[in-house]
C-alpha cells in the first residue's frame, strides 16, 4: 500500500492506504430517490473495528449504507472505499485498487425517507447515527472502505475498515439474455488433457450438458510440461498440442473461444477455466532467460543448505538403486521397516556428517579472534558501560551461505569483550585474555547454531522415513518398491538446468553464476499459515526446505513474483498476459493453488481479468481450515465461490451438516425488512460431490454412496458440481498426473458399451447414474431459480438423511430423502425399519425416486455386490457397467415403490410409510399448502408487503388501523408498548408474559417482544426458547390481544389484533415465528410513530437517538390503577385535563405502582425533557397543578401518594417544581396561561384536613407565591405520623423540618445532620453496622443545586413582574415584633450573585478568603454545600454544582466554571453516569448493593447509594453546563463533539438493554447495577435535554464540519 497525505481543513493529516479523490459536491447516485422496498444494507461502522476477514456478500441492485455506529460519535470522520467512483461513467473511473474515493455523508429527509436525501459533505462530525454514505451496488468485486477520524489527537492510519463483496451477474443464451444465479450453478470438471484432439470436444464435453449441467470447469488448455499434469504448464501463452492433433492444423484460442461462445448461447452452458499463478514447469523455455522469477539459491541464497541436503538425497537415490549400499542393509527394492532404519543410520552417521551443512550457518572462530585482537589492540576500552552492553552477541548469518563466514557485531563484541582487567599488568595479557573470552563466546554461538541445524536435520531426515514409508511400505499407501529415478526415495525440492556431478561440484556451482539454475519446487506445506510465502526469508519460514516439510511437486518451480511488477518485470508481464487471454476466452476463472498464492500478486491479476470481462466468476479452492482466514483471500482476491467438496464428510451425519452450512437459510426463517443490517456470511459454496484432486468414492466409500450423496450435494442452497468421471462410475481416481487416456463421447444411443471395445465406448443417459444426476441437476436448478432458499437437515437415522428446501413466498416444499452407503451394505441386506416421512402440509407429487443397483438384482432379490467385473479400457476412460440406475420422475403416490401408496393424516401433517427403501437410494417429494392455508399466506402477505414497502400513512390505511390509531392517546399508545410486570397486574393483567426456557419479558406491551426478536432475527435464532414457544402453542399470541381486551379505548386494537393473528394459527406452526415476528415488528413500528405523531417537531423532525430517547415518555407515562393524581379543580378552564389522568413513574421496575410510582424531585427532574420538549403540554401542566395542589409547609411531596397522604420530607423538590413552571411558561404555547389556572388546595393551610376538588382553589401564580413567601418567612414544622409508621429507618430528630433563606447570602438553607432532604437522600438502615437512622448524605445548610434553581426561580419571577405576567414583585418577612422584610426579586437575586462565588468557589491555589483552608481537599472546584452542621461535607467534590451552573450560569465565573468543569470531567465523569463522590473521599464506595448484610457502615444495606455509585440524570447537567460555558471559553465546536463522544455510550445502551432505556445508576467505572432501575425518566429525560441543547446550538451556530472547512 502506498501512503498519501489528504489535505484536510488546512492541515496534513497522514493517512494510509493509497491515493484519495474527494468526491464531487454533488453525485448524481447518491441524491436520486430510492424506490420504495429497495434492498437497502446497513453496515455499521465501529470505533477499531476492523473487518478485513468478515465477509459481507451484495447483490447487483443493492445498496449499501456504510453508517456510524454510537463510537464514532463526536468525531469527524471520513469515509474513502476504492468502489469506482458512482458520478461518471468516464473510463478513468474504472476499479483501481489503490484509488480511494472519499465519501459523501447523507441524512435522509424526515418527511420523505423515499426521497432524496440531504448531502452533508464528505467530513462531518457524527452527531447520531442516523446519517450514512451510500454505494449503489452495480459493479461485481470485492472493494475496501476504512475511515480515519480528522482531529489533532487522531492517530495515524484507518481507525476502522472492511470488505465488501458484489456478485457478478453470470449470462448466457442469446445475445446474453438470460441469466444464471450463483445458487444455480451445476459444474463438471473436465481434464483438458483427456478431451483429446480438439475436434471431439463438443461430443465429449455434450456428455455435461445433456447431464444437466450448466458449467463446465477446464483444466488448464496451456502446453504441459513433461510430466504431463494438468497443472504443471511449461508454456503459458501456447496451447497443448494435443489439441491440434487429427485437426489437420494447429487449433489457436480463437477456435477454443468459438466453442465456449457455442456453448453459452447454444448449449446455455458456461464456462470455468483454472490459472495456475505459483509454478510453471520445469521445462518452461523462458526459465533458461529468465532465471530471475523463480526461487533459486541465486535470488535466495538460504535456500543453499536445503538445496546441499536435496543433492544428498538425490546422490543417494541413484546410490540405492544402483545397489551401492547393500551392504547398508539397503536393497533397490526397499520393502520393509529396517530398510528404511538403514537409510536412516546411513544419513545419520555418515552422509550428513561429511556433508557438515551446520558449517553453512557456522562463523570462523580463529578468524573472528583474530580480527577482535588486531582492532583492540589499536582502541581503547570503554570508561563506562554503553547502551550496547546489556545486548547479546549473535551469529550474524553470511547473506551467501559460505562456509565459516558468518560473523557477529565486531562493535558489540569490542564494547563487551574490549575491557580493562585489574589481575592483568600488561597489554598482551589483557588482550589474550578478552580474545579468550571472546573465543569461549563464539564457540557457545557455534554449538547452539549446530544444535539448532542438527535439530532441522533430524527433523528433515524423520520427514523424509514417514514419505518413505508411506509410498512403499504403508498399506493404504501405493507400494512402490523399486527405487529409480522416476520413484525416487523422495522426491526432489530442486531442479537443476545443468549438469550434475558429485556434491562437491554441486556446492560449487552454489556460489557461481549457475546457481540462478537452482531452482525451487513448488508444493504445500501441511499447516501452514497460508498468508505467508513459505519460500521466503521475509515471512520467517526459510526452513521448510531444510527441514523437508514441502510436499513437492518434483514436475514444477515455484515462481518469484516479489512484491510488485517491477521487482520481476517479464513474470507479472508474462502472467498478466496469460490471464487476460483466460478472462477472454471463458466466463470465470478457477484460481489453482490459491492458499499458496501471494495475495498481491493474484490481487494484481484478477484486477486485470476484470478489466477484460467484469462479471468474471472466480473460484478457488482453500485449504486453510479457518473461515476468517478464507474471507481474507475472498475479499482480497473478490473469489465468487469456494470450491467444497462432499467427500470430506465422514458419515452421513457431517454431509447432512454440510449441506446446510454451504448455503441457504434455515427453513421458517424470519420475513427481513429491504433495509437491514448486513450480516457476516461465509464464502458462497461451489459443493462438489467430488473434485478431481481426489480418488473415486467407489475406492473411499462403496459404489452404492455415489447415487444419494450426489442427490445430498444438489439440495444444497448453493452451487454445486461435480468431476467428469463421477456420474460413470469411474471407481478410480482420474489423476492429473498420470492418467492418459481420453474421455468418451457422448451418444443418444440406448444401451451400454463394452469397455473392452476401445473404438465405440461412448456415454449415453443409461451410463452410470447419468439418468439421475440429470433429474438431481434440473431440481437444483428450479430450487435456486424459484427461491427455494430455506433449509431444514434431518438424520433420521444413522444412515438416512432427509434435506428439505423450502419457498418462502408460495410456501412450497420439496423434501429429499437419501439413504447413504458411507460403507459396502451387507451383501444380503433384507431391509430395516424406517421411521416415517413427516410434514405439514399435501403431497403433490413424487418428484423422482432413484437407486442404483447390481444387474444381478434384475433376476431376484436385491443384491448388494462389491464391484469385481471392471475392466479398464486402455483408450477411453471407462466407469463400471455392473450397476444399473432406476430413475421414475413426477409420479403420484400409487406408483410408487419407496413409499405405501396410501398417506396417513395427523391434522394438518401428512405421514408416509417407507416400503421399499434401501442403500444407494433416494425420493424426492413436492409439498403444498392445503387451499384454506393459502387465504391464509396470502394475508399475511399482503400485510408484510405493506410494512415493508408503504410509508406510514399507506401502511395504517392498506392494513385498516388508521381510523383505530387516530384515536388512540399515549396512554392508550404507553399500554400497548411498554407496561412492565408490576403495572400490567396493577391494571388487571397477568403479568408480563413468561416464556418457559428463558424467562418473563420485560414488558407486557409489544417491547417485550420486540427487543427479544430484534436480537433472534438478524441471525435467524429459531432454536431460542422464543420461538420454541410459538411452535409449541397459541399462548403468545393470544396474549398478544386478551391483555388489550379490558381497555376499553383500546379494545378495537384488541379486535384487529385478534382477526389478523388469528391468521398465524393457520399456518404451519414451523413459520409462526417468521409471520409473528413480522406482524408484532410491524405494528410495533407503526405504534411508535403514531407516538411521534402526537409529540413535538423536535421529536417528529429528529434523530432516531432523540427519538428513541422520547419514546421514555411513553414508557414512564400511563395510567395504573393504584395511582392518581390529585383531582383537578372543576373551575379549570379549557382545554379540561383529565380526571383520571396518566402518572410518571420514576422507574422502572421498582416504581412502578401504588405511593411508590410519584416522586415529587423525580417528577420536575423529568419533567422537562420528558413531557415539555416532547410536546406533552397538557400532561406537563397536570402535573404541574396536581403536585401543587399538595402543597404544605411551602413545600411539595416527597411521596405524591394520591396527594391525601403525601410525605414532606424533600427540600429540594419544590424548587424543581417551580423551575419546571418556568420552563413550562417559557417554552410552551401560550405557557404563562398556566399562572391563572386554578389549583384545587389539597390542604389550604398547613394543619386543614384534606379539602375535596373545588373546595378551595387558588391560582397557580398564588400557589407559588405562597410557596416562595413561606420559605422567606422560614419553615419549621415535624412531620405529621412522625416514627415508624412512617419511616422505620430515621432517628427522631429526622423528622424535624426546618428551612429558611439566610439573610445576609439569599442562599436557601434548611435540613440537619439527621436528615437527608435533597435528591441525595439514603438513609441507613442496618443496625449490625451501626448506620440505622443515620443519613449517608444530610447536604444540610445551603446545597449547591437548591441555589441554582432559587436563583433561576426568582429571577424569571423578577422578570415576569417587568413584563406584567405575575403579579408579585417579591416576597415579605414578618418578624415577631410586626415588623416587616421585603425583598423585590430582583433584590433577592442580586444577593445570591453577589454571595456565590465568594461561599462557593474554591480557588485553584490557597488564598486569603478561603473559608475554612484546612478542610479543603480539592480545589478548583465548587463546594457542594455552605453551612453544613459537619463543615467538612461543605468541601466534599460532588456533581451537583454542575445543576446549578445550567439553571443559573449567571452565578459562575466562566473560567471558574470552566477549570470546576474539567476536574468534574477527569474526577468524576463515567462511561454512562457521573460519580456522586470523590473517589478520593474517605467515604467513597463505587459499586452499591442494597442488600448488603455486612456490618461495614459504609456499605452495609447500600449505604453509599450516593457516595460514589454513577448515576445517570447528572451526566446531563454537566454536558449542558459544559456546553454552556464552552462558549464562553471559546471552545464550543470542540465541546460539541465530545458531548457527542460521551453521548454515543448512551446510545450504545438504549440499543441494546431491552427495556429500551437509561438506568437509574451504574456501579464503579459503568459496570452494571442490580439494584438499579433499569430504566430512569429523569435519566432520559436529562440526556434527552442535551440533545435538544445541542439541537438549539446548532441553529444560533452551526457545528457541523465539512471536510471543505477552512
Amino acid at each position: 500500500m502506498q501512503s498519501d497525505m489528504l489535505e484536510c481543513r488546512g492541515r496534513t493529516s497522514p493517512v494510509m492506504l493509497g491515493t484519495k479523490i474527494p468526491a464531487p459536491q454533488s453525485s448524481p447516485a447518491l441524491l436520486t430517490s430510492k424506490q420504495q422496498g429497495s434492498q437497502i444494507r446497513v453496515l455499521t461502522l465501529n470505533h477499531g473495528e476492523h473487518l478485513d476477514s468478515t465477509l459481507f456478500r451484495l447483490e447487483k441492485g443493492w445498496i449499501l449504507h456504510l453508517s456510524p455506529g454510537p463510537s464514532l460519535m463526536g468525531h469527524k470522520v471520513l469515509v474513502y472505499c476504492n468502489y469506482p467512483d458512482q458520478s461518471s461513467n468516464n473510463d478513468q473511473f474504472e476499479f483501481i485498487r489503490n484509488q480511494y474515493y472519499a465519501l459523501q455523508w447523507n441524512r435522509a429527509h424526515p418527511d420523505n425517507p423515499f426521497g432524496p436525501p440531504t448531502v452533508l459533505g464528505t467530513g462531518i462530525i457524527v452527531q447520531d447515527t442516523d446519517i450514512f454514505c451510500e454505494i449503489n451496488a452495480t459493479k461485481a468485486g470485492t472493494y475496501h472502505f476504512y475511515f480515519i477520524y480528522d482531529h489533532n489527537e487522531s492517530r495515524v492510519g484507518p481507525q476502522g475498515s472492511g470488505f465488501f463483496q458484489i456478485a457478478p451477474t453470470l449470462r448466457l443464451g442469446r445475445n446474453n439474455q438470460e441469466t444464471l444465479p450463483l445458487d444455480c450453478i451445476q459444474c463438471q470438471t473436465v481434464l483438458c488433457k483427456s478431451l483429446g484432439p480438439f475436434i471431439t470436444w463438443e461430443n465429449k464435453l455434450r456428455v455435461a450438458k445433456e447431464s444437466g449441467y450448466n458449467m463446465i470447469h477446464f483444466t488448464p488448455i496451456q502446453e504441459l510440461g513433461g510430466s504431463n499434469s494438468s497443472y504443471s504448464i511449461s508454456d503459458q501463452l501456447g496451447l497443448n498440442p494435443l489439441f491440434s492433433a487429427e485437426a489437420g492444423r494447429e487449433i489457436s484460442h480463437l477456435d477454443i473461444e468459438n466453442l465456449i461462445t457455442k456453448m453459452r448461447t447454444e448449449w446455455k452452458v458456461l464456462s470455468l477455466c483454472d490459472i495456475v499463478l505459483n509454478h510453471t514447469a520445469n521445462e518452461s523455455p523462458w526459465l533458461l532467460e529468465h532465471p530471475e522469477a523463480t526461487y533459486n539459491v541465486y535470488n535466495c541464497p538460504h535456500l543453499k543448505p536445503a538445496f546441499l541436503l536435496d543433492a544428498i538425497l538425490a546422490k543417494l537415490t541413484d546410490d540405492v538403486g544402483r545397489g551401492d549400499y547393500e551392504s547398508w542393509g539397503i536393497p533397490s527394492k526397499v520393502t520393509q521397516n529396517q530398510h528404511l532404519d538403514s537409510i536412516k543410520q546411513l544419513l545419520m552417521s555418515q552422509l550428513l556428517p561429511e556433508a557438515k551443512i551446520h558449517e553453512l550457518y557456522l562463523c570462523n572462530v580463529a578468524d573472528i579472534v583474530q580480527e577482535f585482537f588486531i582492532v583492540a589492540r589499536n582502541k581503547v576500552p570503554p570508561i563506562k558501560a554503553s547502551d550496547e552492553e546489556g545486548k547479546e552477541l549473535k551469529i550474524v548469518q553470511d547473506s551467501q551461505y559460505r562456509r565459516l563466514k558468518s560473523t557477529v557485531d565486531m562493535e558489540l563484541a569490542l564494547q563487551k569483550f574490549n575491557t580493562y582487567r585489574s589481575e592483568c599488568f600488561d597489554e598482551d595479557t589483557r588482550l589474550k585474555k578478552c580474545s579468550e573470552d571472546l573465543k569461549t563466546e563464539l564457540e557457545a554461538l557455534n554449538h547452539k547454531m549446530y544444535e539448532e541445524i542438527q535439530a532441522h536435520l533430524n527433523y528433515a531426515v524423520d520427514n523424509c522415513l514417514a514419505g518413505m514409508r508411506y509410498f512403499r511400505i504403508q498399506a493404504d499407501g501405493p507400494k512402490i518398491e523399486e527405487v529409480t529415478i522416476k520413484n525416487p526415495l523422495v522426491p526432489r525440492y530442486f531442479t537443476y538446468h545443468g549438469i550434475v556431478g558429485n556434491i562437491k561440484e554441486i556446492e560449487s556451482k552454489m556460489y557461481s553464476f549457475d546457481a540462478r539454475f537452482m531452482m525451487a519446487h513448488n508444493g504445500w506445506v501441511m499447516n501452514a499459515d497460508p498468508l505467508k510465502d513459505f519460500a521466503n526469508v521475509k515471512d520467517g519460514t526459510a526452513n521448510v526446505y531444510l527441514r523437508r516439510e514441502l510436499i513437492a511437486w518434483g514436475d514444477s518451480v515455484k515462481l518469484r513474483y516479489g512484491d510488485k511488477p517491477e521487482d520481476v518485470p517479464f513474470l507479472w508481464k508474462h502472467m498478466r498476459e496469460y490471464v487476460e487471454m483466460t478472462a477472454r476466452i471463458f466466463d470465470g476463472v478457477r484460481l489453482d493453488n490459491c492458499h499458496s498464492t501471494p495475495l498481491p500478486v493474484a490481487e494484481y491479476l484478477l484486477d486485470c481479468a476484470r478489466k477484460v470481462k467484469p462479471d468474471l466468476y472466480v473460484a478457488a479452492e482453500l485449504f486453510t481450515n479457518s473461515d476468517q482466514t478464507d474471507n481474507i483471500f475472498v475479499n482480497r482476491l473478490g473469489i465468487t465461490s469456494l470450491i467444497r467438496e462432499a467427500l470430506s464428510a465422514w458419515d452421513s451425519h457431517e454431509l447432512g451438516r454440510l449441506v446446510y452450512r454451504y448455503g441457504g437459510k434455515p427453513a421458517g426463517a424470519f420475513i427481513q425488512p429491504p433495509q437491514r443490517p448486513v450480516t457476516p456470511s461465509i464464502a458462497h459454496a461451489l459443493f462438489l460431490d467430488l473434485t478431481h484432486d481426489n480418488p473415486s468414492p467407489v475406492e473411499k466409500r462403496s459404489v452404492y454412496d455415489l447415487l444419494p450423496s450426489a442427490a445430498l450435494v444438489s439440495m444444497a442452497c448453493c452451487a454445486s458440481g461435480s468431476n467428469r468421471g463421477y456420474d460413470e462410475l469411474v471407481p478410480h481416481h482420474i489423476h492429473v498426473v498420470d492418467e492418459h487416456r481420453q474421455y468418451s463421447e457422448w451418444s443418444s444411443e440406448y444401451g451400454v458399451s463394452n469397455p473392452k471395445d476401445s473404438l465405440t465406448l461412448q456415454v449415453n443417459m443409461q451410463t452410470g447414474i447419468i439418468s439421475a444426476k440429470k433429474a438431481f441437476n434440473q431440481l437444483h436448478y428450479e430450487l435456486g431459480f424459484k427461491g427455494f432458499d430455506q433449509v431444514y437437515v434431518d438424520q433420521m437415522d444413522t444412515d438416512i438423511v432427509a434435506v428439505t428446501r423450502h419457498n418462502p413466498r408460495s410456501h412450497q416444499t420439496v423434501i429429499l430423502v437419501a439413504f447413504t452407503a458411507f460403507s459396502q451394505p451387507d451383501q444380503n441386506y433384507a431391509g430395516r425399519s424406517i421411521k416415517p416421512l413427516r410434514f405439514e402440509g399435501k403431497l403433490d407429487e413424487i418428484i423422482f425416486e432413484a437407486s442404483i443397483n447390481h444387474v444381478e438384482s434384475r433376476f431376484g432379490e436385491r443384491v448388494f455386490h462389491k464391484p469385481k467385473m471392471y475392466s479398464k479400457n486402455s483408450t477411453f476412460i471407462n466407469g463400471l457397467n455392473e450397476y444399473e440406475t432406476t430413475v421414475k420422475e413426477n409420479i403420484q403416490l400409487n406408483q410408487s415403490t419407496v413409499f405405501q401408496n396410501h398417506e396417513r393424516h395427523e391434522g394438518t401433517y401428512t405421514i408416509l410409510e417407507f416400503k421399499d427403501f434401501t442403500p444407494g437410494s433416494v425420493v424426492a417429494i413436492r409439498v403444498s399448502t392445503q387451499e384454506e392455508i393459502k387465504t391464509a399466506f396470502l394475508k399475511l402477505h399482503q400485510i408484510a408487503d405493506a410494512f415493508h414497502v408503504l410509508p406510514y400513512e399507506g401502511i395504517i390505511n392498506q392494513i385498516g388501523l388508521s381510523s383505530i390509531i387516530c384515536n388512540l392517546s399515549l396512554s392508550d399508545l404507553n399500554v400497548c408498548l411498554y407496561q412492565c410486570d408490576q403495572e400490567e397486574k396493577d391494571n388487571g393483567g397477568s403479568g408480563v408474559y413468561d416464556i418457559p426456557g428463558y424467562g418473563p419479558l420485560f414488558y407486557s406491551g409489544l417491547q417485550g417482544f420486540v427487543s427479544v426478536l430484534s436480537e433472534i432475527r438478524p441471525n435467524n435464532d429459531l432454536g431460542h426458547a422464543f420461538c420454541n414457544n410459538l411452535r409449541e402453542g397459541n399462548w403468545m399470541i393470544d396474549y398478544v390481544w386478551q391483555r388489550l381486551e379490558k381497555y376499553p379505548n383500546l379494545s378495537e386494537l384488541s379486535r384487529w389484533y385478534q382477526s389478523n393473528l388469528q391468521t398465524l394459527k393457520e399456518i404451519p406452526r414451523f413459520l409462526i415465528p417468521a409471520y409473528f415476528d413480522m406482524m408484532i415488528t410491524g405494528i410495533y413500528q407503526v405504534l411508535v410513530k403514531a407516538c411521534f405523531a402526537q409529540m413535538a417537531d423536535f421529536v417528529k423532525r429528529g434523530t432516531s437517538f432523540e427519538k428513541a430517547l422520547a419514546l421514555g415518555s411513553v414508557q414512564f407515562t400511563g395510567e395504573v390503577k393504584s395511582v392518581t393524581l390529585p383531582p383537578m379543580s372543576p373551575h379549570l378552564q379549557m382545554p379540561r385535563l383529565s380526571q383520571h389522568p396518566a402518572t410518571m413513574s420514576a422507574g422502572l421496575p421498582h416504581f412502578t405502582t401504588g405511593y411508590m410510582r410519584c416522586w415529587g424531585r423525580d417528577t420536575f427532574i423529568a419533567l422537562r425533557g420528558m413531557l415539555i420538549l416532547t410536546g406533552r403540554y397538557q400532561e406537563a401542566r397536570q402535573h404541574i397543578l396536581a403536585f401543587g395542589s399538595c402543597l404544605r409547609h411551602g413545600l411539595i411531596p416527597n411521596l405524591l401518594d394520591g396527594g391525601k397522604n403525601s410525605r414532606f420530607n424533600c427540600r429540594d423538590a419544590v424548587w424543581w417544581w417551580l423551575y419546571s413552571i418556568r420552563c413550562y411558561c417559557i417554552e410552551t404555547p401560550q405557557g404563562y396561561n398556566i399562572l391563572q389556572d386554578p389549583v384545587s388546595r389539597v390542604f389550604p393551610t398547613d394543619d386543614s384536613q384534606p379539602c375535596g376538588p373545588g373546595q378551595v382553589d387558588q391560582l397557580l401564580q398564588d400557589v407559588i407565591q405562597e410557596a416562595l413567601n413561606v420559605h422567606f418567612q422560614g419553615i419549621m414544622f415535624r412531620e405529621r405520623n412522625a416514627g415508624r409508621a412512617i419511616d422505620a429507618h430515621m432517628s427522631d430528630k429526622g423528622f424535624n423540618n426546618q428551612i429558611g433563606v439566610n439573610p445576609e447570602t439569599g442562599f436557601v438553607f434548611g435540613g440537619n445532620e439527621a436528615n437527608c432532604g435533597t435528591w441525595m437522600d439514603k438513609m441507613g438502615s442496618s443496625d449490625p453496622a451501626g448506620n440505622r437512622g443515620k443519613p449517608a448524605t444530610p447536604r444540610d445548610g445551603s446545597a449547591v443545586e437548591i441555589i441554582g434553581l432559587s436563583k433561576a426561580v426568582v429571577s424569571w419571577l423578577a422578570f415576569a413582574h417587568s413584563d406584567g405576567k405575575y403579579p408579585y414583585s417579591g416576597v415579605q418577612r414578618k418578624h415577631r415584633d410586626g415588623a416587616i422584610t421585603s425583598w423585590t426579586f430582583i433584590q433577592w437575586a442580586e444577593r445570591i450573585q453577589q454571595n456565590f462565588e465568594r461561599y462557593f468557589w474554591i480557588h485553584i491555589t490557597p488564598a486569603a478568603n478561603d473559608i475554612r483552608p484546612d478542610l479543603i481537599h480539592r480545589r478548583g472546584i465548587y463546594k457542594d454545600s455552605y453551612g453544613a452542621t459537619q463543615a467538612w461535607a461543605d468541601h466534599q467534590l460532588r456533581c451537583n454544582f454542575a445543576i446549578a451552573m445550567v439553571v443559573a450560569p449567571e452565578l459562575f465565573d466562566p473560567q471558574h466554571a470552566w477549570i470546576a468543569l474539567d476536574n468534574m470531567k477527569t474526577l468524576l465523569v463515567g462511561p454512562l453516569g457521573v460519580k456522586t463522590l470523590d473517589p478520593e473521599d474517605w467515604a467513597y464506595c463505587g459499586d452499591y448493593d442494597n442488600s448488603n448484610q455486612s456490618t461495614d457502615p459504609k456499605v452495609a444495606h447500600g449505604f453509599n447509594y450516593h457516595q460514589g455509585p454513577e448515576w445517570v440524570w447528572p451526566i446531563g447537567f454537566f454536558l449542558r453546563a459544559r456546553l454552556h460555558f464552552a462558549q464562553e471559553n471559546n471552545c464550543l465546536r470542540k465541546t460539541v463533539a465530545e458531548t457527542q463522544a460521551v453521548l454515543s455510550r448512551h446510545l450504545a445502551e438504549l440499543q441494546s438493554t431491552h427495556w429500551r432505556g437509561l438506568a437509574e445508576l451504574t456501579n464503579s467505572a459503568g459496570a452494571f447495577c442490580s439494584d438499579s432501575c433499569r430504566t430512569q425518566a429523569w435519566s432520559m429525560g436529562c440526556v434527552l435535554e442535551v440533545l435538544y441543547e445541542i439541537r438549539q446550538w446548532e441553529n444560533k451556530q452551526p457545528v457541523i464540519l465539512c471536510a471543505e472547512d477552512n
